[in-house]
Parts: C-alpha cells; structure tokens; sequence
C-alpha cells in the first residue's frame, strides 16, 4: 500500500474518532475546510479525498452553502454489512470480547462452485483456511477462505494465516482486494455447523457468500460466513441516488 494511502487511513480512522468519541462528538458540523486542514496537518486536496469517501459511506454530507455535516445517527451504528470490516473489530464494535478460537489451513481443489467463482478449472489445487471467531468466549463466526494455490508463493507456514485473509494475500499474493460481491442469505446449521458454532442442528444462521476481486476486476480468493444469531445488528446503509 502507498504511504499516499496509508495516509489517507490514517486521517479517515482519525476524523472518525473524532466524530463518534472525540473532539467533534455532539457536534453538527465539522470546521471548514482550511482549519480542519490546518487541524490535521495535510493539504486542502488530501483533506477533500478524505471527505469524498468518508461522504460515500455516509458519515457525512456536503452540502453547498452549509458545510459538513456530521451524521451521527449513522456514525452510533454498531456494524456495518455495505463496510468491509475484520471479524474481531466487528466483534469488539458489537460490546464483546473477541478471540480467534482456531485457524485450520488444507490444500485441496476446485470443485464446480468454487471453480466458478474464481474462474479456475474444477480440480485445480486451492488453499482453504477455516476460522472460527469468539466472542466472550461463544463461537460467533465461521469462515471458510479459498485462494487458488497457484496465486500464492511458496514459504508460508500456519502462522502466516493467524492475521485476516488479506495480510496473507498482501504478503504471499502480491495483491489486495478491491471491491467484493456478496450474497447474504439465511442458513441452518447442518451437523458440521452444530458441532462448530455448539448449536443444535437446524439453528438459524446468517450466510454471506463472497467473491472478492482485485482492481482489474479478477478474483483473488472467495469465502464463505456463518454468523450466529443473537451476537450482531448487521445494518446496511443505502443511499437515494
């Protein structure tokens, strides 16, 4: 990642802060633009493409002739579902503590779906990585990774798969995902999931089938989610356009 980006999430992780616990909280409007640049020690320009995405994702809204307005009904949201999000901040974003309670790592091949999503021939060699996250100590969500085996370069052990998905594909693929395209639909633990999530058999669960894609627009890894009932409000944002 560039240092231009690595700027950029910093001075978007800051603003944010500010707004929900900080300096800005219980305020309507955020400074005008030259002092809030002033503020954070960079360029009207950088500040602005900070301000274009934080206004993408709703936290605030430029109005001409008014300014930037703080929407703090959005910011009290817990979760976000339309927010890339890594399990355990989700977790921790929801009021619980989060552990990883394992990290499972097989080779094994492409089958007809999978083949599908990431565009492979069925019977290609894969990489899956299985995780399974807590929360105050109760299985909270189970995710199963795929990456096509030959995306990744050799040399990675177990512990390299302990961080999120994308620092090994950073790492080990030499790519970050873009954008991804997600199916969300409800689930039932069959006996596999009983066993993991410690639920009788047929308990609801919500399901979210995802295909991540680099900037080109080519699959990189999919992954498929199991999130237990009770634990999350998932809360999607849509924007009249």
């Amino acid at each position: 990642m560039s240092e231009h980006l690595v700027r950029a999430k910093t001075i978007r992780a800051q603003l944010l802060a500010s707004m929900a616990d900080g300096e800005f909280r219980g305020c309507t409007r955020l400074p005008r633009e030259s002092v809030l640049a002033e503020k954070l020690g960079i360029s009207r320009t950088q500040l602005r493409d900070v301000l274009a995405s934080l206004e993408r994702e709703g936290f605030i809204t430029r109005r001409h002739g008014v300014g930037t307005i703080i929407n703090s009904h959005v910011l009290d949201v817990q979760t976000r579902m339309d927010i890339e999000v890594e399990f355990l901040d989700m977790i921790r974003q929801s009021g619980h503590k989060p552990a990883v309670a394992f990290v499972r790592v097989s080779d094994g091949t492409a089958d007809e779906k999978v083949a599908g999503q990431l565009r492979i021939p069925v019977g290609e060699a894969i990489i899956r990585i299985s995780r399974l996250c807590t929360a105050d100590g109760k299985p909270a969500i189970y995710c199963e990774d795929i990456i096509p085996k030959a995306l990744a370069k050799e040399g990675y052990t177990l512990k390299d798969f302990k961080q999120p998905i994308f620092h090994f594909l950073k790492q080990f693929c030499a790519t970050i995902p873009y954008m991804d395209l997600t199916d969300v639909r409800p689930a039932f633990a069959d006996a596999a999931l009983g066993e993991i999530f410690q639920v009788p058999i047929g308990t609801p669960l919500l399901n979210m089938d995802e295909v991540d894609f680099d900037i080109d627009g080519e699959p990189v890894f999919c992954s498929n989610e199991y999130f237990v009932d009770g634990i999350f409000r998932l809360t999607v944002m849509r924007k009249k356009l």
